[in-house]
């Protein structure tokens, strides 16, 4: 339960979205109405929209853009399908891995992102010696590297950051996640929780929370960049809100999240001193 004041309220209603309609006369923004609200939604956590609007003929209003901002104190990206597409490499590999061992190639693909490969394993072939099959899998996802590159807006997003404000958690293990940061471009960061860093992967909160341990934050004041159900459900079990990207799964997978986007070109961000503000198109 949350409180503001001596009020308390509801975390469903609490973590709604906040907006406001603005009626203009032409399509500039109303800058002291917005200035002053977004002051306000920031000073009490909260993320928001504006809508522009203006009168139409018949005395309806207009739609003509919006847009969401979010205020935190750190960030957590998940890897793949976040900062980099490995995709092709990750169907190559584990198509593979299933007709090797006659299993449903579609299955084990679908069920291969987002989470730790040896937990898939474990999941759809139990009768397999686990850890054997894992180093098998994970040396062919290190050599697999055609088609690894960065998303739009991954590393300029990332260069905008101090290094101390964002750590990458993903269910690849550390070598294949250096292996990959490597192929696409993309520096390896300071902070960063692996699948070699945990017991229980996604959509166990354990890989977020250690993320924020790692970076000195309480969980509440971290927020995630995600693409897949297992990661935005690690996310919300760990107390965190989350942002999904589009890259991976359809959107109507993906409505755990906070918000969804088409991938981080779509995100401004600001670093005010010990606040992070953060804008989505």
């Amino acid at each position: 339960m949350d409180r503001i004041g001596n009020k308390a309220i509801q975390p469903s209603i609490y973590l709604q979205l906040w907006a406001i309609i603005l009626p203009v006369a032409d399509d500039v923004q109303n800058p002291m109405v917005s200035s002053w609200f977004h002051t306000f939604c920031l000073g009490i956590g909260h993320s928001f929209c504006f809508v522009k609007a203006k009168r139409g003929p018949v005395s309806r209003r207009v739609l003509l853009f919006w847009k969401m901002i979010f205020s935190t104190r750190a960030i957590l990206f998940d890897m793949d399908g976040v900062l980099m597409d490995s995709s092709p490499s990750v169907e190559r590999v584990w198509r593979a891995w299933a007709t090797a061992h006659v299993l449903d190639a579609d299955r084990v693909a679908g069920q291969a992102h987002g989470r730790r490969s040896i937990e898939t394993i474990r999941a759809l072939a139990p009768e397999l010696d686990a850890e054997t099959e894992n180093v098998l899998v994970e040396q062919m996802e290190i050599d697999d590297k055609e088609g690894v590159t960065a998303l739009p807006g991954a590393a300029e997003l990332l260069n905008t950051l101090p290094a101390n404000l964002f750590a990458i958690v993903t269910s690849a293990t550390r070598p294949l996640a250096v292996a990959r940061l490597g192929y696409a471009g993309i520096p390896v960061p300071r902070n960063m929780i692996t699948a070699n860093d945990v017991i229980h992967g996604k959509p166990s909160p354990e890989p977020f929370l250690k993320g924020a341990a790692l970076l000195g934050y309480a969980p509440a004041e971290c927020l995630v960049f995600e693409d897949s159900p297992a990661g935005i459900a690690s996310a919300r079990a760990a107390g965190m809100k989350a942002i999904a990207l589009q890259t991976t799964y359809p959107a109507d997978q993906l409505q755990a999240a906070h918000a969804i986007i088409g991938s981080l070109a779509d995100v401004q961000a600001n670093v005010h001193g010990e606040n992070i503000t953060l804008q989505l198109a």
